[in-house]
């Protein structure tokens, strides 16, 4: 069907942003940069066209940028003017990557990433809407566990504050159908603690990293 080519406009190098075809390529082409990097003994990762460089010092980053810089200028490409850099991944600031953020030897879902799914959330949770408390929670848990299946790997303290947002989110619309206003906080905590909602079999991505830690 044609209109399944509305958001794809031509371009005169490289391929389409969002096409289906362009991390195949991209993997195609930079196969040859893979076997480069691994000869020199770099331990790099990469996903399509995005990827780091692990390297154990700056001196040794900076001799690593050098021969991708080389690489990709024979090849008629370009670094990213502003993705590019060298970071040291101890200090703070870290880096993205993949829809993570990196730092001081830890990992959590990047600003994007964290602003997209409370946007899903929020959608799924809106004080309005005619559902009963089992439909809202039917329809985020899907979500959650897709969410949880992805970032895990987070820092722990992350899932217990995502699992404590989403529980206010739900408390928010149980105050809506007691006529009240504001967020769910304060006293609601006791009026619908956290078991409240673990009876109502909202998923917990807490406990399911518990459970995964528990079994190894």
């Amino acid at each position: 069907m044609l209109d399944q080519l509305k958001g794809w406009e031509p371009t005169e190098q490289g391929t389409p942003q969002g096409a289906v075809i362009s991390p195949l390529l991209a993997n195609l082409y930079l196969n040859e940069l893979d076997h480069q990097m691994a000869a020199q003994g770099f331990e790099m990762t990469r996903y399509a066209d995005d990827f780091v460089v692990q390297c154990r010092s700056e001196s040794e980053a900076r001799v690593a940028l050098a021969q991708i810089s080389q690489w990709v200028s024979v090849q008629g490409l370009t670094l990213h003017p502003t993705k590019t850099r060298i970071v040291n991944a101890n200090e703070r600031g870290g880096f993205d990557f993949l829809g993570y953020h990196f730092e001081r030897g830890m990992k959590w879902p990047r600003t994007k990433s964290m602003d997209k799914f409370r946007d899903k959330v929020r959608q799924r949770t809106r004080r309005t809407q005619g559902r009963g408390l089992d439909e809202i929670i039917s329809d985020l848990n899907p979500m959650l566990r897709g969410w949880f299946e992805y970032f895990k790997h987070s820092h722990g303290n992350v899932l217990r504050g995502v699992d404590g947002w989403v529980r206010m989110r739900l408390r928010s619309v149980l105050r809506k159908w007691q006529g009240k206003h504001g967020r769910g906080r304060g006293s609601d905590h006791q009026r619908w603690p956290n078991l409240f909602f673990d009876q109502g079999g909202l998923f917990s991505l807490e406990r399911a990293r518990q459970l995964i830690l528990q079994s190894h």
